[in-house]
């Protein structure tokens, strides 16, 4: 879905809004680019010696217009709400139209920019990142043309999903966790384990969990799956939830099977997530911070938090498209997106932590407590998304490639 600096939030919010006064997947191109890269990541994908930057050209005319492949909810022009508006000024500055097109699923994105002339960015999570790299979609940028790349975050900085070797194919925009969010009339503690959406049994309110919870319709959710399975059956061995052997694969296949019954819907829409949780009874999902604002900003009784077992996550990148329209209007997005102002109010926004850290004190929207809100002290803990590698990130044994993912996640969602 196209929209020229609009977005699916604005009419989230206002839909949420009337019910609240009032009441007071679908495929997403699971299979594009899923064979991309299977053996190939980012460490070795770039052996072949491209010059940083090389591919963008240098520096010229802006060409007036930038159109970036994007979250929901990542890139805010103050439609839905005036304080939130980071697109405006840049605009006014560089004269350079921004537009923005949303994807549900980083398989979406994957299918929106491959073999595409018409995007100029991406902001990609890391289980898209290598396959844009290995498929030759985006291109290394010359870090000279982004000055502001030296705040960026240390544990960012050269972060193997979008660095390959003295490459980097893009910059850092935004990272977290994915959250259990719930309904507090359903859970009136915050529960403590997946196991409300993965398990059959009673939630606190007396009622079965059955048809009320949701599970991610991307296979990258398998290692959700993982991740539970390291924590309720050690046996298994699972260390790395990207990087699961038969044995290990088929024991979260086996869970997700089982969860299939009590799912109502496998979501990657935003605003359906959002409207399901007001409107359709759903209780407990795993989702996003950006959900649960709009929410709670709504008045519904809506929280989240994250388990004891933990939580996968992701560290998004803004990266580069080898056939950028408008490569220098692209540019001076990129050098815009690491303001600190830009990184704390998309950080507010969102409920992200800002890949620049003086994204903390430099946007009021965020607030004083915004980023240990928000997570930015729990890097370590967050198990970020990476595309599997069938030979287990260079570990040297046999490990269930993306490819297989994919198809096994389809037939998990289809029954």
């Amino acid at each position: 879905m196209k929209m020229s600096k609009r977005y699916t939030r604005a009419a989230a919010l206002l839909a949420v809004l009337s019910l609240v006064v009032a009441a007071c997947g679908d495929d997403d191109d699971d299979d594009a680019g899923g064979d991309a890269v299977e053996t190939t990541t980012a460490a070795t994908a770039g052996e072949t010696g491209t010059t940083t930057g090389e591919a963008a050209g240098p520096a010229g005319e802006l060409e007036g217009a930038v159109n970036i492949v994007a979250w929901a909810g990542y890139i805010e022009d103050g439609t839905t709400d005036s304080a939130y508006d980071w697109v405006t000024a840049f605009e006014t500055d560089t004269g350079c139209e921004v537009t923005v097109t949303t994807a549900g699923t980083s398989d979406e994105m994957v299918s929106l920019m491959t073999g595409s002339d018409e995007y100029d960015l991406v902001t990609a999570s890391g289980d898209a990142s290598n396959r844009l790299i290995a498929g030759e979609t985006v291109v290394p940028v010359d870090l000279n043309r982004i000055p502001s790349y030296a705040t960026v975050d240390e544990r960012l900085k050269d972060a193997p999903w979008y660095t390959v070797g003295t490459d980097h194919y893009g910059v850092p925009y935004q990272w977290g966790s994915n959250v259990l969010m719930y309904n507090t009339e359903a859970f009136p503690e915050p529960p403590t384990s997946w196991s409300v959406v993965f398990e059959a049994g009673e939630l606190p309110d007396g009622e079965s969990n059955e048809g009320r919870v949701q599970a991610y319709d991307g296979p990258i959710y398998i290692a959700d799956a993982a991740l539970y399975l390291m924590a309720t059956q050690p046996d298994l061995g699972i260390t790395d939830p990207y990087a699961l052997n038969q044995e290990q694969f088929d024991a979260a296949i086996e869970l997700l099977t089982a969860q299939r019954d009590l799912v109502s819907r496998y979501w990657h829409d935003v605003t359906v997530q959002i409207d399901d949780f007001t409107n359709e009874g759903i209780v407990a999902s795993s989702s996003w911070p950006y959900q649960v604002n709009t929410l709670v900003a709504a008045g519904a009784p809506i929280a989240s938090t994250v388990p004891e077992e933990g939580a996968t996550g992701w560290a998004d990148t803004t990266m580069l498209s080898a056939a950028a329209p408008h490569p220098n209007c692209a540019y001076a997005w990129m050098e815009w997106s690491l303001n600190p102002k830009v990184q704390g109010d998309v950080a507010a926004w969102f409920g992200s932590a800002p890949a620049v850290p003086d994204g903390c004190t430099g946007s009021e929207l965020l607030g004083p407590q915004g980023c240990a809100t928000n997570g930015f002290d729990n890097f370590d803990q967050i198990r970020f998304w990476k595309t599997p590698q069938a030979d287990c990130f260079g570990a040297g044994t046999d490990c269930i490639p993306y490819s297989t993912w994919t198809e096994e996640y389809q037939a998990v969602m289809n029954g």
